[in-house]
């Protein structure tokens, strides 16, 4: 399992932009973690790294956001508030990760067996204040 401490949030968007460069097409990223963890500053990275200009939110309420216009489309989903796996297929789940981008969902945690066996797996956690612990599974 590789690990990374970002001491900030600054961090952990050049953490993003780092992983950025290194995402193709039908790529899933799978971000686990508390309220708080850092989740959307990494997907703040991704987008930034893949060229995207459209400033990012966390899809909280609107379940997804599509970042479009640069190398790759990054389409950013949240299951939070999500019950069951039905809810997630009917928003189009299984479109977007046969689709033309890379998919980057927070809380993947609540359905994994929806999602592809080449799907990489993040657990963003709290070290302190301001620094956090990325940990990616092999």
């Amino acid at each position: 399992m590789a690990t990374t401490i970002s001491k900030s949030a600054e961090e952990t968007i050049t953490h993003g932009q780092v992983i950025a460069a290194t995402l193709r097409r039908g790529d899933v990223l799978a971000l686990c973690g508390d309220l708080g963890a850092g989740k959307t500053h990494f997907v703040k990275g991704l987008t930034a790294g893949l060229g995207a200009s459209a400033p990012v939110t966390s899809p909280t309420f609107t379940l997804i956001h599509e970042y479009l216009g640069g190398r790759l489309p990054l389409y950013h989903f949240d299951f939070y508030r999500l019950d069951d796996e039905d809810e997630a297929l009917k928003i189009g789940l299984d479109e977007y990760l046969d689709g033309d981008g890379v998919c980057v969902i927070e809380w993947a945690e609540k359905f994994p067996a929806l999602l592809p066996t080449h799907t990489r797996w993040l657990r963003f956690s709290h070290h302190s204040d301001e620094a956090r612990i990325i940990d990616e599974a092999p």
